[in-house]
């Protein structure tokens, strides 16, 4: 391995400068920066992690804390997340604060969530972390502040800290007014199941978002057409068979809450013969990869982009360029695809 000396030697510059440049250090400019990174490149030099973490009280690691690892909109904030923070040099540690299931308490995931901020991040093996839909109390938003490490969080704002959010009540009520400018009067909707209700009450709000649009247009929301389901495919696809199977109600649109749920509402529809958008128009919310693949209607939220925006301002914040803004919105679009139609005359 190339020795320091030689990349100091080759960048024209000091060994010092050669140590702070590869370790993330402000106080160099990015064209010394660059020049001293192409220069360990050519010469196949990599900076010692642990020598590298003693000198600079730096790890060159940023934790991430996710609630899901089975969801494909985390796994998709993940995966831009990861992408820049490899591109800016730092490892990923990924940490799993998974809700209650069959098999455990709430106590347990509180005993979870509880090592997370008490002792894990307190063995300062990341230099910064990024919180996904974790939405922090004041107990936890003080263990951070204790440990001096930049917190980024996504999913909705926390006191205190730089976040990047989603209006979902303004997503509900789009994805809603897109139903309704088609002429659909019986929109159902689709949402979280009670155990989804946790940080930042993301059902909820798109749920608001649903009825605020249905009051605007003089509708009033009935009960019968929402239903619940877990933010799968199969979720989506057994709440579908139920209400279609309702004879209570019948609904000519359906707005479920992710993508997922809605294309579980596509298959059912397939499966009860109902032809969709003709018999049925549906509409979800992300932007999934199979969307396209099943023409579906989606409101876009860009997770993947998501993951690359968040990890770029811990990046910044890391290098001395912290955020102006403590909250900033995340842009979202209307994708019209072939799931939703004017409603067809009765």
């Amino acid at each position: 391995m190339a020795k320091i000396q030689k990349v100091a030697e080759l960048a024209g510059v000091s060994t010092a400068t050669v140590s702070r440049a590869l370790s993330g250090k402000a106080s160099v400019s990015p064209a010394t920066r660059a020049r001293v990174e192409a220069a360990a490149k050519q010469l196949g030099y990599v900076v010692s992690a642990t020598a590298s973490s003693l000198a600079s009280g730096r790890t060159r690691n940023v934790g991430v804390v996710l609630p899901y690892l089975d969801s494909w909109f985390f796994m998709a904030v993940l995966k831009g997340a990861q992408r820049t923070l490899t591109d800016a040099g730092y490892d990923v540690t990924l940490y799993h604060l998974a809700p209650a299931d069959g098999l455990e308490m709430e106590s347990d995931v509180a005993h979870r969530r509880s090592q997370l901020f008490d002792e894990f991040l307190r063995r300062q093996r990341v230099d910064a972390l990024i919180a996904v839909n974790l939405e922090l109390d004041d107990h936890e938003r003080s263990a951070l502040r204790d440990l001096a490490r930049p917190v980024v969080g996504l999913g909705g704002p926390i006191p205190g800290l730089h976040t990047l959010s989603l209006d979902d009540t303004s997503v509900a009520r789009l994805a809603t007014d897109h139903l309704l400018s088609l002429g659909h009067r019986h929109i159902a909707h689709i949402t979280g199941d009670p155990d989804f209700e946790r940080d930042f009450q993301m059902p909820a709000t798109r749920r608001a978002g649903y009825d605020a649009a249905l009051a605007d247009a003089g509708i009033e929301p009935d009960p019968l057409l929402v239903r619940g389901a877990d933010f799968t495919i199969e979720g989506g696809y057994d709440a579908t068979l139920q209400l279609l199977g309702d004879p209570r109600v019948h609904p000519t649109a359906i707005f479920a809450a992710s993508d997922e749920m809605a294309i579980g509402a596509l298959l059912a529809a397939r499966d009860l013969g109902r032809s969709v958008p003709v018999d049925l128009s549906v509409i979800g919310i992300d932007g999934h990869d199979l969307a396209d693949f099943f023409g579906l209607t989606t409101i876009d939220q860009f997770p993947e982009a998501q993951g690359r925006q968040v990890a770029q301002m811990v990046v910044d914040e890391l290098t001395g360029n912290s955020p102006e803004a403590l909250d900033e919105e995340l842009p979202y679009e209307l994708v019209v695809r072939r799931s939703t139609a004017r409603v067809s005359a009765a």
